[in-house]
C-alpha cells in the first residue's frame, strides 16, 4: 500500500521505534466451574514446570501470535477438557478481566486475560501442556497451599462473578445437561450460592419468569429415578436475561436461605 492509500489514523508514525518498549507476553487463564454430587468443583492442573513446580494453578497457556485471547482459551478449554473445540465452543466462555501486576510472574512481564468458563460434569480431566496432572477440585474450605501466581485472585473473581450473575442472567443452564429437571435447577444455585432455597417458591420463581425454561416437548417428558412422582423435564428458554431477577437469598441466623 502506498503512503497516500494509508487511511486517516493509520500506519506507522514517523520516527516510531517499537524497540523503545520493553516486550511482554499475554496469557490467558481459565477458571473453569462444574457441579459434580450437588458441590461446586474447579479444574485445577499441577504445574509440571517452573515456575511454581508442583503447585496447582489454573489452567491456561500463552496467546499464539496468530491467535486473539477467545481464540486461545477456547483452544486452551478444549485440551484441558478433552473436548473438540466444536464441542467446547458450545459452552459458556466469559472474559473475566486483565490481570497486568508487573510482578505476577517471575519470568517475565506477562499479562494475563482470564475467562470463566461453565461447563456441565465431564469424565475426568486431562493435563495438556506442562501440567503434570488435571483434577476437579471441590471448593469447599481451603486448598492446601496457595495456587500459583495470582491464581487465587483470578478464581475468587471468577466465583464471584458467577454467583452475582445467576440472579439476573439464565447463567445456571451452563451447569445443566441439555434437559433438566426443576430440581436439578435448583441444585445448582443451591451449591454456587452456598444456601438451600424453598423449593416450591423457588419452582413458582422459575417458572413465572418468562423464557427462562421451557417443557420438553408438549407434555414435559419426566425422568424417573429415586422415590415419588417422576419429574418432568425441562430446556432452556432462550432468555439471557432474567425479568424480574432471581435474587439471592439473605441467610438467617440458622442458615437458611431466605428467598426474596
Amino acid at each position: 500500500m502506498r503512503r497516500r492509500d494509508v487511511p486517516a489514523g493509520g500506519g506507522v508514525p514517523e520516527g516510531y521505534d517499537p524497540k523503545e518498549f520493553e516486550p511482554f507476553a499475554v496469557t490467558v487463564d481459565l477458571a473453569v466451574f462444574t457441579v459434580r454430587d450437588a458441590v461446586l468443583h474447579v479444574l485445577l492442573i499441577r504445574r509440571g514446570q517452573a515456575p511454581y513446580a508442583g503447585a496447582w494453578a489454573l489452567p491456561g497457556g500463552f496467546v499464539l501470535p496468530d491467535e486473539s485471547a477467545e481464540r486461545a482459551a477456547l483452544r486452551e478449554l478444549a485440551e484441558e477438557t478433552g473436548l473438540s473445540e466444536a464441542r467446547a465452543s458450545g459452552l459458556h466462555l466469559e472474559q473475566l478481566r486483565t490481570y497486568s501486576d508487573p510482578g505476577r510472574d517471575p519470568r517475565m512481564r506477562v499479562v494475563s486475560v482470564a475467562f470463566a468458563a461453565l461447563v456441565p460434569d465431564l469424565p475426568e480431566p486431562r493435563g495438556g501442556g506442562d501440567a503434570a496432572e488435571a483434577q476437579w477440585v471441590p471448593l469447599e474450605g481451603e486448598f492446601e497451599a496457595p495456587l500459583a501466581f495470582d491464581h487465587g485472585r483470578i478464581l475468587a473473581d471468577a466465583r464471584r462473578r458467577i454467583g452475582d450473575k445467576l440472579e439476573y442472567t439464565s447463567l445456571a443452564m451452563g451447569f445443566c445437561p441439555p434437559e433438566f429437571t426443576l430440581g436439578e435447577l435448583q441444585q445448582v444455585y443451591e451449591t454456587v450460592w452456598g444456601v438451600a432455597l424453598d423449593r416450591p417458591n423457588f419452582r413458582r420463581k422459575v417458572l413465572a419468569t418468562p423464557g427462562f425454561v421451557e417443557p420438553v416437548g408438549g407434555a414435559a417428558p419426566r425422568r424417573t429415578g429415586g422415590r415419588g412422582k417422576p419429574a418432568a423435564l425441562y430446556r432452556a428458554g432462550g432468555a439471557a436475561a432474567l425479568h424480574p431477577a432471581l435474587l439471592r437469598p439473605v441467610v438467617d441466623s440458622s442458615g437458611e436461605g431466605i428467598q426474596r
